[in-house]
């Protein structure tokens, strides 16, 4: 776990906007609503954009109403979460504004690099660390160590300039990628990246029922990159190759290049920090999931026309990048 200077009784608030979208079945008061208060004692601005029932709607008014602004969703998309995040945006009080899912847990030293960053920046993406580590988030976090490798893992948060995606003209409800998405766009208008390797915020684990009810959809967000996609399903035949034409020490020897990729990836700009020793031994079980889930993704796109999201499918995961740039210079 990173070193965090703790909250101190007597400092500000940090003048930036937190916008929480959620829509839940079942009340997340309780849940939530330590968090929430400890939130609102830290920064400036804290919106919760509620798309849950209405009964669901008021038990959580009246747990948290008092200490944040709490809102319905003033929009409506097929990706509900950016219904939230946009309605968010329109309303908050600040230029720099952390968007977060219900399962991250910010501190004041990590929101106050956020905000730092976003006078630099246009858009920054940090890098999530599961606390507490059950097996499935064990699992979970060798896709995020190989992903450092490439680009950087992709969290449930995000810094943004709450002008430049605004004057973007928002983005895109209708895809499964959101956070991809709003990069994209963000890019596309011009706006600058920061991928911060070594800023590491805490996430809570899924459930076990959930996790494994979410594997093909992730691999589906890799129709917005094609070429890792390819990537990822030459990799059950090639494995089969391998297994056919060199047995089974051909599999050790790429499952142990798996686990060296994944440590490069733990080892690289202070993830020795936030990662356990043990967290690349789950590489070859990723890469083997990835590798079957990936057939899985690409037989949904081609038989059923997309990914199930809620009551609906999706077809696509992100925009292309040509497509948000004529978008938007058009727009100008």
């Amino acid at each position: 776990m990173p070193n965090i200077t703790k909250w101190r009784v007597g400092e500000p608030p940090i003048a930036a906007s937190y916008v929480l979208p959620i829509a839940s079945h079942v009340s997340q008061a309780r849940v939530l609503g330590g968090y929430l208060r400890r939130l609102s004692r830290t920064i400036d601005d804290v919106v919760v954009v509620d798309g849950s029932e209405n009964a669901i709607f008021d038990a959580h008014a009246n747990a948290w109403g008092n200490y944040v602004r709490h809102i319905r969703p003033s929009i409506r998309t097929t990706n509900g979460k950016v219904a939230g995040v946009m309605t968010g945006l329109a309303c908050a009080r600040h230029e720099a504004v952390i968007v977060a899912d219900d399962d991250i847990r910010y501190r004041r030293a990590e929101i106050g690099r956020m905000t730092d960053l976003l006078s630099a920046y246009d858009v920054v993406r940090p890098q999530n660390m599961f606390v507490p580590l059950p097996w499935h988030a064990r699992w979970d976090t060798a896709r995020s160590l190989l992903n450092r490798l490439s680009g950087g893992d992709w969290p449930g948060t995000l810094g943004v300039r709450r002008s430049v995606l605004l004057d973007a003209g928002g983005y895109s409800g209708e895809v499964l990628f959101e956070n991809l998405e709003m990069v994209r766009t963000v890019k596309a208008a011009g706006g600058r990246e920061a991928v911060e390797l070594d800023l590491f915020v805490a996430r809570r684990p899924p459930s076990a029922r959930h996790f494994l009810s979410q594997r093909t959809r992730q691999a589906y967000d890799e129709w917005a990159r094609p070429v890792r996609l390819a990537a990822q399903l030459t990799v059950l035949p090639a494995s089969i190759w391998l297994a056919r034409k060199k047995g089974m020490p051909a599999l050790l020897a790429l499952a142990a290049l798996g686990i060296a990729a994944a440590e490069a990836g733990r080892r690289k700009d202070g993830g020795r920090k936030a990662y356990p020793a043990t967290s690349a031994l789950w590489a070859p079980a990723w890469i083997a999931e990835r590798a079957v889930t990936s057939w899985a993704a690409l037989l949904t796109r081609l038989l059923l026309g997309g990914v199930r999201y809620r009551t609906t499918r999706l077809k696509h995961a992100a925009t292309p990048v040509s497509a948000l740039q004529a978008r938007i210079g058009k727009a100008k």
